[in-house]
């Protein structure tokens, strides 16, 4: 069960690698208008933000990856303590979302899921 919480948190993790790459790298570009539903009027507005919030996605990334590498090299709690953290909050910031405008219920299911059953599966494989 950890390697599969491991592999959970892991693809999470690379899905909020991909939103850095919207929200901080790509956000004037088509792919990043479409994703997030903007128009080219709001992508101005909007820029700075969203340049900021993906680098916290990044962040989130970044503890998952290196929690998972301790983990690996047998420094578990280390590495869980970092795997809970990055996913944990992933899946707190999709909470947030969804309690903040019920319309981006599919986002959350996007942002959240794979991130809370990540951390389900390790907690249970880390228990037994």
């Amino acid at each position: 069960m950890v390697i599969a919480g491991l592999i959970l948190t892991g693809l999470a993790a690379l899905v909020h690698v991909y939103i850095f790459v919207l929200e901080s790298l790509a956000w004037s570009g088509r792919r990043a208008q479409a994703t997030f539903g903007h128009t080219a009027d709001q992508v101005e507005v909007t820029k700075a933000l969203a340049y900021n919030q993906g680098f916290y996605n990044l962040f989130l990334a970044i503890a998952v990856f290196l929690g998972t590498i301790f983990m690996t090299a047998g420094q578990t709690a280390i590495g869980a303590t970092l795997v809970f953290t990055g996913a944990g909050s992933m899946v707190a910031a999709a909470l947030v979302l969804l309690l903040s405008n019920r319309t981006m219920a599919s986002a959350v299911l996007k942002q959240g899921a794979i991130p809370a059953l990540g951390i389900i599966a390790l907690v249970l494989g880390l228990a037994f």
